[in-house]
């Protein structure tokens, strides 16, 4: 486009403000492992509270991130599909609630089910009987915190390539990324084919609904997966993929009880610090393990002969992306110690949640992707001038 009209267009995106994030390029992009330590931060941080109105902060917070800094990549439409997994989750919590009974005691009685006799060896297990609504609402909280949890790593899906999550993957766990990659590939791929063909069919003025339709576009999804999996194995095979180096029996042992030992103080300290009494020895217990884990994995990575090709770098925006997660889940631990009865608001008696001030506060940290991450690039190809 040429004329006075282009030049206003190329004076306003060159007098863009300095602090504007950056268009992204393969060069500035950030690591995927920056979104999933993001992510797992504010599922940590999920995993600490019952309070609905932090959860759906919580919520709220990956949700504005995916949608301001996703791609139009295959796997960034995966976010809507752990928000439907999210919603099916408190729908089971809550059945089960209904028909099974809960602990919890109340005195509001909605509607009573017909019971279901049970012998001697099932006293304390009930199937139906009266339903109160303190039950449903402890079922509430309990399956919107599970919820939220998968919603924030869905989130890390959606924004991770996981093509570049398996470059910075050790080398130790290289063979064991390939196939973690290849599954969480091939679904949004196969959807995507979905969407094609029936596009495809839709133009054609054939139907794309109904059992018929499905058989007729099943069986050119399944040849396109097969198709790309003998690519992918052609591709591996021709660049030597699964060569190894020869390493003495003494480091593939001390790599092995360094690795499973690591790991396992890793479990021991994500479950303390999950667990409102194991704070003290969670965080101990964690650094111990991730140290021991890492150096196995060090040690494990001899073996591997492969090399890398343009490694991410972890510049300062990567570093404030992890930092952000790693702040809202500090902070939500830290505020379950110093005022619980905030991050878990009872329901006997029936009262209403109350949004805790700083808690709350702390959880828009995790918003810092929205402006530190570079911009990807519209489906049009240009930039969004706001």
């Amino acid at each position: 486009m040429t004329g006075p009209t282009a030049g206003r267009t190329d004076t306003a995106t060159h007098r863009l403000p300095a602090w504007r994030a950056p268009a992204a390029t393969r060069s500035n992009a950030v690591p995927a492992g920056a979104w999933w330590l993001w992510a797992l931060g504010l599922a940590t941080a999920a995993s600490r509270t019952t309070n609905p109105l932090l959860l759906g902060l919580l919520v709220g917070v990956a949700g504005y991130v995916v949608a301001a800094r996703r791609t139009d990549a295959p796997w960034a439409r995966s976010y809507g599909m752990f928000i439907r997994i999210g919603l099916f989750v408190i729908a089971v919590r809550l059945l089960f609630s209904v028909f099974l009974g809960s602990p919890i005691p109340g005195t509001h009685t909605l509607f009573t089910l017909p019971e279901l006799p049970l012998p001697d060896w099932a006293r304390g297990v009930r199937i139906g009987g009266r339903v109160t609504a303190e039950q449903l609402l402890f079922a509430l909280y309990d399956g919107a915190k599970l919820a939220a949890l998968l919603i924030c790593v869905g989130a890390a899906n959606s924004l991770a390539n996981p093509a570049r999550l398996l470059k910075s993957l050790p080398g130790a766990l290289y063979e064991a990324g390939v196939a973690v990659v290849v599954a969480m590939t091939f679904a949004p791929n196969m959807v995507a084919d979905v969407l094609r063909l029936r596009t495809a069919r839709r133009l054609r003025g054939r139907p794309t609904g109904g059992v018929r339709a499905v058989l007729q576009i099943g069986l050119p999804v399944l040849e396109g997966a097969l198709e790309r999996s003998v690519a992918v194995a052609a591709s591996m095979d021709a660049r030597g993929y699964g060569r190894t180096a020869r390493v003495p029996a003494a480091v593939r042992h001390t790599t092995n009880v360094l690795t499973l030992g690591g790991l396992l103080g890793v479990c021991a300290g994500t479950y303390g610090l999950l667990a409102a009494e194991g704070a003290g020895y969670g965080v101990p217990l964690l650094v111990a393990g991730l140290l021991a884990a890492m150096a196995g994995l060090r040690l494990g990575g001899a073996r591997s002969v492969r090399t890398r090709y343009r490694p991410d770098r972890w510049g300062v925006r990567a570093w404030l992306i992890a930092g952000s997660g790693a702040a809202v889940a500090a902070a939500m631990v830290w505020a379950g110690n110093a005022d619980p009865a905030a991050l878990h608001p009872g329901v006997v008696p029936l009262t209403a949640p109350v949004l805790p001030l700083w808690p709350a506060a702390a959880v828009l940290l995790g918003l810092a992707p929205a402006v530190i991450a570079p911009v990807p690039p519209s489906p049009t190809g240009f930039q969004e001038q706001v």
